[in-house]
C-alpha cells in the first residue's frame, strides 16, 4: 500500500536539513607571509625578489574547501626588493612596474576546482601594472589548525603560478648578442600566506 501524501510531508519534514555552509573568514598576516618570485637573467641565472607581505582575506568552510573558498588579497608593488638597490629602482620606473601609477597588485578569486596530489586550483583575476589577466594558483593547503598565544586561530597555505611578465605590459626587453633576453618573460611566483581569525 503506498504511503498516503500527508505521510510523505510527515517524514519529509522530520528529516534534518542539509546544513548551510560555515564559512570562516581569515585575515592574512603580513608579517608572516610573503610573495616571492624568480626570473632569469641572460639565459644563465634566476634573480630572485620579493613584495611585503600581502593583506586581505581568505574565506572558505572546512568541511568543503573547494565549494567555498574565496581570496581577495592585495601585494603593494612598491616594496618589490631584488637586494640590489639600482634594480629595485629600475623595477619601480615606467619600465616595469611603474609603481608611481599603478602601486597595488590584486588578486580576486572566482572559482576553484580540487588538484593533484590533495591540492587546490584556484582560478582568479590579477590585476597588475593596470592590466586584468585570469591566473590560475596551485594552493598547498591550509595546514591544520592552530592556536597562538593571543587566543587566535591560525592555518597556512603555499600558492605557486607561473606568470608571462609581457601579458601585464612589463615589456622591456633588451636583447643580447647570442640572441636570449636579459630578462625572461616567465615568472614563477609562489605566495606563503599565514592567516588567522579570533574565535
Amino acid at each position: 500500500m503506498l504511503p498516503s501524501l500527508n505521510a510523505l510531508a510527515v517524514v519529509l519534514l522530520t528529516l534534518p536539513a542539509a546544513a548551510p555552509p560555515q564559512s570562516v573568514t581569515w585575515t592574512i598576516d603580513p608579517d608572516h607571509s610573503a610573495a616571492t618570485f624568480t626570473v632569469r637573467h641572460m639565459l644563465v641565472a634566476n634573480v630572485r625578489g620579493e613584495f611585503a607581505g600581502p593583506t586581505g582575506t581568505v574565506s572558505y568552510d572546512p568541511k568543503n574547501i573547494v565549494g567555498t573558498l574565496k581570496v581577495v588579497a592585495t601585494i603593494d608593488a612598491r616594496t618589490i626588493n631584488t637586494r640590489n638597490a639600482d634594480r629595485d629602482q629600475d623595477l619601480k620606473s615606467d619600465r616595469f612596474f611603474a609603481v608611481a601609477k599603478y602601486p597595488a597588485i590584486r588578486f580576486t578569486s572566482t572559482h576553484t576546482e580540487a588538484g593533484a596530489g590533495g591540492h587546490v586550483e584556484v582560478t582568479g583575476d590579477l590585476m597588475m601594472r593596470g592590466v586584468t589577466k585570469e591566473v590560475v594558483l596551485d594552493v598547498e593547503g591550509p595546514t591544520p589548525a592552530v592556536t597562538d598565544l593571543l587566543g587566535q586561530t591560525r592555518v597556512g597555505a603555499t600558492m605557486t603560478t607561473v606568470l608571462s611578465r609581457r601579458a601585464f605590459g612589463l615589456l622591456y626587453n633588451e636583447l643580447l648578442e647570442s640572441g636570449g633576453a636579459v630578462v625572461g618573460d616567465e615568472v614563477r611566483v609562489t605566495i606563503d600566506l599565514e592567516v588567522f581569525h579570533k574565535e
